[in-house]
C-alpha cells in the first residue's frame, strides 16, 4: 500500500551534501548509537535471519556503523566465512574496529568509504543494509554493491518508513526518529525503491504497526 508523507518534506540532496551530513549526524551519534539502536534489535535479528546465511558464505554489511551487525554475521557464515563492513563515518568505525579487534575476528573486514566509493573486491554472497536510509536512496551506492553480488545473492534491507496515513502517533516516532538519523526524508514512503530495480522475488514487510518495513529479495 502507498503510504503518503507528512507535507513539506524535504527534497534530495546532492551526493556530497548528503555524505557530509550524514558524516556530521553520525559523529555527534557514534558514542551512543548502540543504546539508540537498541529498540530496533529484534528487526536487526529478522533482518540477519532472512538472509539465510551458511557457513562459508561471504556477506556484505553496508553502512556498518559501530559493528552491530557483525556478530549475528560472523556467527552465520562460521569461522570459513567472511563479512565485510562498509562505513564511511571515522566516528562509527572505530567503534566497528574496537569490536572486531577485542573478538579477534581474523574473517571480519572493515572498509572505510562509502557505499558508493568503497573498493569491494570479489563477489559475495549476500548483503545487508541495516537502517541506511541515506544509503538506499543513492543510487551509485547501490550499483557499486550490485555489482559486487553473486546472481542470485540474497539482499535484505530494513529501515524506518511512514505508515498510514491514519496512523499519526507512529509516522511522528518515524519524524522524530528521521530527523535525527537521515540526510533527507525524501523516499521514506518506499525506502526501497531504488533497490527493488536490483531485485528479484522482492518481498516487503511491514514492522511495528508500520514504522519500520524489512525487503528481501534476490540480485536479478
Amino acid at each position: 500500500m502507498d503510504r503518503n508523507p507528512p507535507t513539506g518534506h524535504a527534497m534530495t540532496a546532492p551526493a556530497s551534501q548528503k555524505n557530509h551530513a550524514a558524516l556530521e549526524q553520525y559523529r555527534r551519534r557514534a558514542a551512543v548509537y548502540d543504546f539508540e539502536l537498541a529498540l530496533f534489535e529484534p528487526i536487526r535479528r529478522g533482518a540477519v535471519a532472512r538472509l539465510n546465511l551458511k557457513p562459508g558464505d561471504t556477506v556484505l554489511d553496508v553502512g556498518c556503523g559501530t559493528g552491530l551487525s557483525l556478530p549475528l554475521l560472523r556467527e552465520a557464515v562460521g569461522p570459513s566465512g567472511r563479512v565485510v563492513g562498509i562505513e564511511q563515518s571515522p566516528d562509527m568505525l572505530a567503534h566497528a574496529k574496537e569490536r572486531v579487534r577485542h573478538h579477534r575476528w581474523r574473517n571480519v573486514t572493515l572498509i572505510p568509504a562509502s557505499a558508493e566509493e568503497a573498493p569491494i573486491e570479489d563477489r559475495h554472497d549476500a548483503a545487508l543494509f541495516h537502517f541506511t536510509h541515506d544509503v538506499l536512496r543513492t543510487p551509485d551506492a547501490l550499483a557499486n554493491v550490485s555489482q559486487a553480488l553473486h546472481p542470485g545473492a540474497a539482499i535484505v534491507a530494513c529501515g524506518l518508513q511512514w505508515a498510514n496515513p491514519w496512523a499519526w502517533p507512529m509516522n511522528l516516532f518515524v519524524l522524530g526518529a528521521a530527523l535525527h538519523s537521515v540526510s533527507s526524508l525524501a523516499g521514506l514512503d518506499k525506502p526501497w525503491s531504488l533497490l527493488a530495480t536490483y531485485l528479484d522475488n522482492l518481498r516487503v514487510e511491514p514492522m511495528m504497526a508500520g514504522a519500520v518495513f524489512v525487503a528481501r529479495g534476490t540480485k536479478r
